[in-house]
């Protein structure tokens, strides 16, 4: 899959992998984009319209700080498996907004039934 935000990077085929988009810059740094990832930028272009170039930049920026990165929805159970000698680390989408101080408040909440 593609993602128009990283267009300008080239797109690597990772055949272990071919549910998650591996991106590589023109240094040479690679990363992962994990589509529930993805499903989270989604929702805060909707709410933070006006500042998601901030996020967009922030990866952009984060990839190349750290140059080996996989973006994923949650530590605890990523799509994107890699040898951990190959320096990959993970991060999530509050990761990359808490710093920004642009947040979107999960009001969703439980039925009201039995209340």
């Amino acid at each position: 899959m593609t993602y128009e935000e990283f267009n300008e990077f080239k797109i690597i085929e990772d055949k272990n992998n071919p549910f998650c988009t591996l991106y590589e810059t023109e240094d040479g740094d690679r990363f992962y984009i994990e589509p529930a990832f993805y499903t989270q930028m989604l929702g805060f272009k909707e709410h933070r319209k006006e500042q998601y170039s901030l996020i967009v930049q922030a990866i952009k920026d984060s990839v190349k700080r750290n140059h080996r990165v996989i973006f994923t929805a949650e530590y605890d159970y990523p799509q994107t498996l890699v040898d951990e000698k190959e320096g990959y680390i993970f991060l999530e989408i509050f990761d990359i907004t808490d710093p920004l101080k642009i947040f979107v408040e999960d009001k969703s909440r439980g039925s009201d039934y039995g209340d």
